[in-house]
This record gives structure tokens, sequence and C-alpha cells, in this order.
């Protein structure tokens, strides 16, 4: 019987390669909620955590479903990119103010405009500090490769 499930999952589309690889993905995910903050950390651990559907979110922010549907992709493509991670193992090489710029930037996705009013700096300097967390997190992938 279990080899017509899998049989049954191979027809459908299922490769248990890409079942694994989407179970694994999964557990990543629900691991990283925890690094958000605010709107985005309720918002994934309703979806994720309590099992409340996009629907469901929407009728009780007062949205459309469309809305929280699109903001749930963006935050796990967020969560799942791992740039800040990177920037997490690699915390020697930065101050703590290009940390925050580093959260804000990658796992808010806020513009640099919003992250320099934030702050209170200027857009210039805080497009600076992106582009050099991004050569180190571009640095690090290559390492990896």
């Amino acid at each position: 019987m279990g080899m017509g499930m899998n049989r049954q999952r191979r027809i459908a589309g299922f490769e248990p390669e890409a079942e694994e690889d989407l179970r694994g993905r999964m557990d990543l995910l629900q691991c990283r909620i925890g690094l958000l903050q605010g709107e985005d950390r309720v918002l994934m651990e309703m979806y994720k955590n309590k099992g409340a559907t996009c629907g469901q979110i929407a009728r009780l922010m007062g949205v459309d479903e469309e809305t929280i549907s699109r903001r749930i992709r963006k935050i796990e493509r967020r969560l799942l990119d791992g740039e800040y991670i990177t920037c997490l193992q690699n915390r020697e090489r930065f101050t703590a103010g290009q940390m925050r710029i580093a959260r804000d930037y990658f796992l808010t996705g806020m513009s640099l405009r919003e992250i320099a009013e934030k702050h209170s700096r200027s857009w210039y300097g805080i497009r600076q500090a992106v582009m050099k967390i991004l050569r180190i997190v571009d640095i690090d992938k290559l390492r990896k490769v």
C-alpha cells in the first residue's frame, strides 16, 4: 500500500525529494518567524502557527484577501532569502547601527528613504551602509558556492 501512495504522488506531480525540500523550507521558515517584529510577526504567527487562512486574517484586518496573500508571500521570501541570516553570521563585521539597517532592509523590506527617516540619517548614509552590507553578503554567498 505504501508503494501505491508514492506512485500516486509521482503521478500527481509530487516527487519525494520535492516534498522533503518543501518540508525543509517550511521548517526553516518556522524557525525564522521569531526574527520578525510587529505586524509582520503577528501576521505570520496567525498564518503559520494558528492556521488562520488569508481570508480570515483579511476580514480581521479589514483588507482584501489578496493583500494579505501578497504580504505573506513577500515576508516568506524575505525570511527564506537568508541575507539577514548571513549578516547575523558575520555580525563582527558590522556595527550595531549597520545591523539595525540590515534588519530593516532585509527583514522588514523598508526602502532606503524609510530607513533614513527611522534612523534620522541621510539617504546617502543609509545607501552607503546598505552597499557595504550587500558586498559582505555577496562575498559570503560566493564562498558557499
